[in-house]
């Protein structure tokens, strides 16, 4: 007996059974059955059985003896490998190098302790894929040094990547809070995690104009961020061999007397903005009037006060609401507080409350609501007055909606609209924070006691943040981003409130790609990919027993991630 496929014009073909003999020098045929409308793996286990083969159940075949979540690990090792990390880290592969690796991969899967990391590469298929699942802790502090001795090198090799002449260069400053006593660098200063209680670490981060890290300096915690500038421009000008970039920082960063000292570094341009205090001279003085915004929201001008520089005026209407909104929310807040205060003044009559107790519960709702300028007080032994000062919530009015762009930069290299949208383009450095302290990398709370190792822990941080910047790009029609973001930045209305695309918030609202997909977060989408294994087997043919390895046939939703990727796997077949 043998199966036979029977073409058929317009339709499928026709599978038979049949079977044959020899009628003299004829052979006759007999149809036995028709298997058409039987699934193909039966159809093909049949043909099999009637070869002659010997066909045994697979549990006979193979014993699965442990399973290791993959597919995340394999999109993240091969991102790297992608961009050339391994080799921007080190030429050869080395043992530090392998750990380097997995530590940053295993900061984007599962962000942990360093001593955590040795028990999960032996829980995913990590350990095995680089080599380092029988790794002691005390390798990866190894590694860690070694990898900051290296970091300079790294650095150098990504500004020469990302950073080029005329280039706009971000820079913003962050701090995390510290856990512990040991280390040099942890201070009390400015948390911006709001944790005063406990020491800060700061550091500042370095990225291209679309928001790609560059590089990182850590700082001992209560180190001012104007401070940390000129450490930048030394950077860009001696390591990274720039003679002509335009530094990018917020206006408590590049300050009035960092910027005089930057006029001293011929080739270094800057962009920041004014700070509240000289917005209101500039209104008083009357060099800004809102009739400059009867016809646009947008107008440069120039100042005395700022010789040699550009001044770009933005007016946005939504902001100016929003401020009056919670100006109005705070300042209310305040009242009612001071209500209390001076209620409970009046009440304590046999044991008054004395002058600096008064003060006391003042400060704390001064500091609480921040809306100390617009009161004034009046404090005596048992006796407590406030009042609204009109004039000054009137002067910061004035104020609502509008911010002043500065630059050194010429018009015809940088337009009042290109100005205003390289500024406001530090909020992707402002995103890199996030996604640094938050779920996906976790830098904090920062525990190693040695100043090296916090420095080396905050440098593979922003490495595995470089990974999953690329990974964000290249998987946004799958996640919540805005894959035209790029494209309608440039010519979007630079004042106004950034919108989303039409296709970002189509897919927003579906909560479905335009090929059906579920859309994602990139840590959901993470966790869908280690749904794929890698299946330790155990083949038990005959008298042998040989372990093989079997990856799970990837569901359409992976496939894509890995087409996305640029990546290929063999599906469902061994590595």
């Amino acid at each position: 007996m043998y199966i036979e496929k029977i073409p058929n014009r317009n339709s499928p073909p026709a599978i038979l059974l049949r079977e044959s003999w020899r009628e003299g020098k004829r052979i006759r045929k007999r149809t036995i059955a028709n298997l058409s409308q039987l699934p193909g793996h039966v159809i093909e286990t049949l043909q099999r059985a009637l070869k002659g083969e010997h066909l045994v159940s697979i549990h006979e075949v193979f014993r699965i003896e442990r399973s290791f979540p993959h597919g995340h690990v394999a999109a993240v090792v091969k991102m790297i490998r992608r961009l050339g990390l391994d080799n921007l880290i080190a030429a050869k592969r080395t043992r530090q190098r392998d750990i380097v690796m997995a530590m940053i991969v295993e900061r984007l899967i599962h962000p942990s302790s360093k001593l955590a990391n040795t028990r999960l590469w032996k829980t995913t298929s990590l350990g095995k894929e680089l080599d380092v699942e029988d790794a002691k802790v005390d390798e990866l502090y190894d590694a860690l040094r070694w990898l900051l001795r290296r970091q300079r090198r790294i650095e150098n090799k990504l500004a020469a990547r990302h950073l080029s002449e005329d280039s706009p260069v971000l820079y913003d400053v962050t701090s995390s809070y510290y856990e512990g006593r040991t280390c040099p660098l942890a201070m009390f200063g400015h948390s911006r995690d709001h944790r005063k209680d406990r020491p800060q670490i700061v550091y500042g981060v370095m990225t291209d104009e679309k928001g790609r890290p560059v590089a990182v300096d850590v700082y001992p915690g209560n180190t001012g961020d104007p401070s940390t500038v000129i450490d930048q421009v030394e950077k860009l000008r001696t390591r990274f061999g720039l003679g002509r970039v335009v530094l990018v920082g917020d206006r408590g960063m590049l300050t009035q007397t960092k910027i005089d000292i930057l006029r001293q570094f011929p080739g270094i341009g800057w962009i920041s903005a004014l700070k509240s205090g000289a917005i209101s001279s500039l209104i008083q003085s009357g060099t800004i009037q809102m009739s400059l915004f009867d016809k646009t929201n947008l107008a440069e001008i120039s100042s005395p006060e700022f010789p040699g520089e550009r001044l770009i005026v933005c007016y946005n209407p939504f902001l100016a609401e929003e401020r009056t909104r919670k100006r109005e929310a705070l300042l209310d807040q305040t009242r009612k507080a001071l209500d209390k205060i001076a209620t409970e003044v009046k009440r304590r009559t046999k044991t008054p409350l004395m002058k600096d107790q008064i003060a006391l519960k003042v400060g704390k709702i001064i500091n609480r609501y921040k809306m100390g300028k617009h009161f004034s007080f009046t404090i005596e032994d048992g006796q407590f007055l406030w009042r609204v000062d009109k004039n000054a919530v009137e002067t910061e009015k004035m104020l609502d909606g509008i911010y002043v762009v500065r630059t050194s930069e010429p018009k015809k290299r940088f337009s009042a609209e290109k100005t205003v949208r390289t500024y406001k383009s530090l909020s992707l450095v402002e995103h890199a924070f996030r996604t640094l302290k938050g779920i996906d990398i976790r830098v904090r709370p920062i525990y190693h006691r040695l100043e090296e190792t916090v420095r080396a822990h905050i440098f593979l941080c922003l490495l595995a943040y470089y990974v999953e910047w690329h990974m964000r790009h290249y998987l946004a029609p799958l996640l919540f981003e805005d894959e035209d973001i790029e494209s309608t930045r440039l010519v979007r209305d630079p004042v106004a409130p950034a919108e989303s695309s039409v296709s970002a918030k189509i897919k927003k609202s579906r909560r479905r790609t335009s090929d059906g997909f579920p859309v994602h977060s990139f840590e959901t989408l993470l966790q869908d990919l280690a749904t794929q294994s890698k299946n330790i087997c155990l083949s038990q043919l005959e008298t042998s027993t040989t372990r093989v390895e079997l990856i799970t046939e990837p569901t359409p939703l992976q496939t894509r991630v890995f087409e996305l990727l640029d990546v290929y796997p063999v599906n469902g077949s061994q590595e």
